[in-house]
This record gives C-alpha cells, structure tokens and sequence, in this order.
C-alpha cells in the first residue's frame, strides 16, 4: 500500500509526545512490511522541509496554527489518488481529511479534549476545539477508527461514533530499552514525573501533595521531566510551597537519561485529568517502578488500581498523598507493587500493535467496516 499519514508532529518535533511515539513506532513496522509511508507533519525552523526517519518519508508543511488549513492543499500536491489509505491522527484538532478526499480514512484517536480543553486554554479556543470536536461524527461517519484505550472508545461512541466502526489497539512499548537495571535502586522519597508540562497534567496538584507530607515528616524529592507553557506557573508554584530544595526541572533531556531517572525512581507519579493511554505508564512499569494516578481516563485503563499502582480521585492533593504515603513508608507494599507492574508491562510490545494495526489498515484500504 501507499499510505499518507497526517499528524501534526514527526518524531523530531521538540514537543513530541506519546501521541507522537505511538504513530511513529507502526510506521516504521508497516514499512517494514512493505509499504511506502509519506507523513505530513508542521514545519519547525531548524528541520528539513523533507527527511526520511526509520524509513518513513516526513514532509514538513505550514505552521503549527496553520497546519489544518494549508494541509489539504498540501497533499492534493501530492497526488491524493495515488493513496490506498490515509491515517489521520486526531491528536490535537481533526482536519477532516474524509471531507477533502476519496481516499478511504482511518482515524487513530489517542483522545479527545472536550472540557478539558476549558481548563488548558482561554474559553474561546476552548469552545473552538470542542466545536471542531463537534463535527467528527459527521465527517467521519463511514471512517474506520482506532481508538487506543476504552476509555477513548466509550468517548467516540458517547459523541455517536458507532461501536463496530472502533477498534481498541492499547500502545505497545520498547521492551529492550524500558528495563529494570539490577545494578541500580529505588532512591527511596524520589517521585517523578514525565511529561509535556501543561495544566491539565495536574503537577501542580502533586506539588501540593508533597507539601502536605512533608507537614507529615515524609520525605521526598521530585524530579519534573518535561517542557511546556506551564512550566513557569509550576515554579512559581514551587517557591510558594518553599519547596525549591525538593524539586528539580529538568526540561528536555536524552532518552537514556529518562531511562535512569525511571529506574531509581521510587514511584512514578501522573496526576492528569486526562490521556489517551498512559505511555509513560508502561515505560516506568517496565522499569520495574509503581505509579500514583488520576483516576481518569486513559491512565484508569493503563494502572491496575491496586496491583501496578494506585488511582487517586484527580485534583485532589490529600488523596494523592495518602497514596504516596502507603507506598513511601511501605517496602513491602511498594515491592509487589513493582513486580505486578514489571508482569502487566511485558504484555504489551510495538510488534504486536502494529500487526493488529496493519490488519485494520488493509481492511479500510480495501473499504470495508473494522
């Protein structure tokens, strides 16, 4: 097949993310096995307009607050009925690719914003998002969908997406990198966070959680992972808590780097309101390191409440720290919690992902329902 995959970041992208990883590791595998794959992407100023990354031919076009609108110009450019199939990642806003092609359509959907897009953003780009939102029913009603999580698919179908036209695909994930180390251990009071630091991510509400164990002698440390426009609210955050000597921004760093970071952490942490999946999830389970949670959606189906971590009501700091605190002053506790995670992380693999994604991909090419 010749497949034109869309999303609005490649691989090189500075502020690529799961969303990002997730597409890209069935790229690479569906050529492997044989196809040609054009992904278009925004352009970045220091990138190539065109590359060639594991095989996968990116094109880089428009601006990040253009992208949708030059896309379809873009790739009618490309010859739109040279194409057996196109995958639409709607990891951002959709740009209603069914609505400006023949071509048969599969729509992979990490998830979607709804409200929480009034928490992220001023009201009127919130009501903009949700509006785009809106019309993916309408658009994509004869489209095949792959949503990566339940909690994703039963979004889809509450918006009127049909069941059947859903497949759920959970993301797979480097097993040979994402390991446990022997040589190294749990730093005990070092929590960690990964991730695009924006306000839906919820630091912020663990940064208060430590403030309200450290009021109970609990110590601990925190290393934050990550960039984004949030950055400067939460370190402000930070002096106000008076908590500068406990935590550590670390911005972008090596994937190598954040492998260690995984390892000797004591627990993981993720407080978002919201996630597709949970990819960092997996990565510290497999590093043999427990997690702390929102009980929301995405992160609710990647953490086994109970087993490879502990879901805690979102926004809500004390929770959050009566969690930490059981893990914290627990080694026993803290010890079963990782070796159930390290068992649930073996079960998912990049490999076997993008099998049963190139099964869908050959189904909708050849327009049939998923």
């Amino acid at each position: 097949m010749k497949i034109l995959a869309l999303n609005w970041r490649d691989p090189h992208n500075p502020e690529a993310g799961g969303a990002e990883i997730h597409l890209h590791e069935i790229l690479k595998r569906v050529v492997a096995a044989g196809h040609e794959v054009i992904h278009v992407s925004h352009s970045i100023q220091w990138l190539p307009d065109k590359e060639v990354i594991d095989g996968v031919q990116i094109h880089r076009h428009g601006k990040w607050y253009s992208y949708n609108f030059t896309l379809k110009k873009y790739c009618k450019l490309l010859d739109l009925d040279s194409f057996d199939l196109i995958i639409e990642d709607i990891c951002k806003v959709p740009v209603f690719s069914p609505s400006w092609s023949n071509t048969p359509v599969l729509a992979i959907v990490p998830h979607l914003f709804g409200t929480t897009a009034y928490r992220e953003v001023s009201p009127l780009k919130a009501l903009y998002v949700n509006m785009l939102e809106a019309m993916i029913p309408r658009v994509y009603g004869n489209s095949n969908f792959v949503a990566i999580s339940n909690s994703t698919k039963d979004d889809l179908v509450r918006r009127g997406i049909p069941a059947e036209r859903i497949s759920v695909i959970p993301c797979g994930i480097d097993t040979d990198f994402y390991r446990q180390d022997p040589a190294i251990a749990p730093e005990p009071g070092r929590l960690l966070f990964v991730g695009r630091l924006k306000k839906y991510k919820g630091v912020q509400h663990l940064l208060k959680a430590m403030k309200i164990l450290q009021s109970r002698d609990i110590h601990t440390n925190l290393t934050v992972i990550g960039e984004g426009d949030y950055s400067h609210s939460l370190k402000l955050l930070v002096g106000k808590l008076n908590l500068q000597e406990k935590v550590t921004f670390e911005g972008f760093i090596p994937q190598e780097d954040k492998l260690r970071w995984l390892q000797k952490a004591y627990v993981a942490v993720f407080p978002s309101a919201k996630e597709g999946w949970g990819l960092t999830v997996i990565e510290a389970n497999c590093c043999g390191t427990p997690v702390v949670a929102s009980d929301s959606d995405g992160l609710r189906d990647s953490v086994v409440n109970g087993k490879t971590g502990i879901l805690v009501k979102h926004e809500d700091p004390a929770a959050m720290a009566d969690a930490l605190e059981s893990i914290l002053t627990n080694p026993e506790k803290r010890k079963a919690l990782a070796q159930n995670a390290l068992s649930w992380a073996k079960g998912f693999n990049w490999d076997k992902t993008s099998e049963k994604m190139l099964e869908i991909m050959n189904t909708t090419a050849k327009g049939h329902n998923a």
